[in-house]
């Protein structure tokens, strides 16, 4: 049954449950489509997210005609019209709508900031072998769905009068929705070789939804894995860090291990894979140990760097294992190697080289600290260190350490979490009568300078790592007066009095 709009465009019941503000959207996008005379659709995520009944503020929109004049059209129809931001060479325009702003007051959504438009025209699209570019020419709805990864983000909604609000759907992907299933249109390695990305973009859906793989496409995957190396490091690295936030990572990092592209986008990774065996001693397969690591701590922070730092905690294990006779598998100073890597895997991933690769290097590098305390009678100076060490991270690597208490015997693991909480505890009474955490030197570097007439050297190093060393073995209280005294004391021993 139609129903009139305000603009006096005649619409009809949507297939899709649709906001207030989206409903009010969608009513000029309509409205500007047949003053253009073209025919438009809602499609991909926002319609797939909607029949899930998720989240979402993303909405793309296809017309049979130019994209960018219906962005233009659609923005006339808003009271205070819009900025359009369009790509002239990709045929693309985008409009974001602010549903607080004072200029679009006929929107209101609490849940948001703003609603995010993307107009393009219906195309076709052909592919080269080696390349993941396409020739792109005009085409219909259908042949724009058909050229979409995946059967469930190539359901559309019609904004056409003929036919407003129906879903439609060529290739099941409402039924693929209901079995939770992923599943391409076409053929699946047409559709891989294409995109290559599409693999790993198949995998994050799975992960995000967590949904199945369908049988034929994951074999696909597997049988064409060697393709994702002519796709860009950055490409991939945006579809890892899309599976590392998931609510359950180790979903996509297994289907990716399973299919081989781990092997290819992330060896150091795999390498973690397997046990190995001498005299009946063997040692826990740290590649599923570290994906229980990584979905222990992603039910506790959405920090994607702390969530790295699980995934490479143990990254050096198979660089450092060593069998000891009498005694079994050992992984000394895998910390250390370990953290000696992250550096070279975010510049291989093209992950950033900044502070958040030096948190990820710091975690790792500390993640074995708090853990050995629970395991010998715990001195302040140890706990001092280690407060000084971590820093303003104390709480991640608190919670990286916490994850990584893994094991099948639950009274093992109660054990270790009791200590653990003993070392927390024992942080927490240090920093209250020491403040070693955020550390600022009682005595300055000039103040030394001052007091024995130096120039900046070695020895103003020498002194200040002294009075550093002392406060933190104890020796000495954390205030003023104390390492005054002391910087004294070590001034005469190095006879610069």
């Amino acid at each position: 049954m139609y129903c009139l709009a305000s603009n006096g465009v005649f619409l009809l019941n949507m297939d899709i449950n649709c906001s207030p503000a989206e409903s009010a959207l969608f009513e000029k996008v309509a409205s500007a489509a047949q003053s253009l005379g073209v025919d438009c659709y809602v499609i991909g995520g926002f319609v797939r997210d909607k029949l899930l009944g998720r989240k979402t503020k993303d909405i793309d929109i296809v017309c049979t005609g130019d994209g960018i004049a219906l962005a233009h059209e659609t923005a006339k129809k808003f009271t205070n019209p819009p900025y359009v931001s369009f790509f002239k060479n990709f045929g693309t325009a985008q409009i974001k709508i602010g549903v607080n702003n004072e200029k679009m007051a006929e929107f209101s959504d609490e849940e948001s900031d703003f609603i995010e438009i993307e107009f393009v025209g219906a195309r076709k699209e052909s592919y080269s072998f080696d390349s993941r570019n396409p020739v792109v020419e005009p085409g219909t709805i259908e042949d724009d769905q058909r050229r979409r990864d995946f059967t469930i983000n190539a359901l559309a909604v019609s904004l056409n009068k003929k036919d407003y609000g129906k879903l439609i759907d060529p290739f099941g992907g409402l039924n693929h929705l209901e079995q939770k299933i992923i599943k391409t249109p076409l053929a699946p390695k047409e559709t891989f070789s294409d995109d290559p990305l599409r693999m790993m973009r198949a995998i994050r859906f799975a992960t995000q939804l967590n949904f199945t793989i369908e049988e034929n496409t994951l074999a696909a995957i597997k049988e064409i894995a060697e393709r994702i190396k002519i796709i860009s490091k950055e490409r991939i690295a945006d579809e890892l860090n899309k599976i590392l936030l998931s609510q359950k990572p180790s979903i996509g990092f297994d289907l990716l291990y399973k299919t081989n592209l781990l092997q290819l986008i992330f060896p150091q990774m795999t390498a973690l894979a397997g046990a190995e065996y001498i005299d009946g001693k063997g040692h826990k397969d740290n590649f599923y140990h570290t994906l229980q690591v990584v979905d222990n701590i992603s039910e506790t922070t959405d920090d994607l760097w702390l969530r790295w730092a699980a995934v490479l905690h143990d990254i050096a294990k198979p660089a450092t294992k060593r069998f000891e006779e009498g005694h079994g598998w050992t992984f000394h100073g895998h910390e250390v190697v370990g953290g000696r890597m992250v550096p070279k895997i975010f510049t291989q991933l093209k992950l950033p080289q900044n502070e958040k690769m030096r948190f990820v290097r710091k975690m790792v590098e500390l993640h074995l600290r708090p853990i050995s305390l629970t395991k010998e009678s715990i001195t302040d100076s140890a706990i001092r260190r280690l407060i000084f060490d971590a820093g303003d991270d104390l709480e991640s690597l608190f919670k990286l350490c916490k994850a990584d208490i893994t094991s099948k015997n639950r009274n093992k693991v109660k054990r270790y979490l009791e200590n653990f909480e003993l070392v927390q505890r024992r942080c927490a009474e240090v920093e209250e009568n020491d403040h070693i955490r955020n550390w600022q030197p009682p005595v300055t570097g000039e103040m030394i300078m001052d007091f024995f007439m130096l120039s900046p050297g070695r020895e103003v190093g020498i002194i200040k790592n002294a009075i550093r060393e002392a406060i933190l073995d104890g020796q000495i209280t954390n205030e003023y007066s104390a390492a005054h005294e002391f910087m004294i004391q070590k001034g005469r021993e190095m006879g610069l009095i």
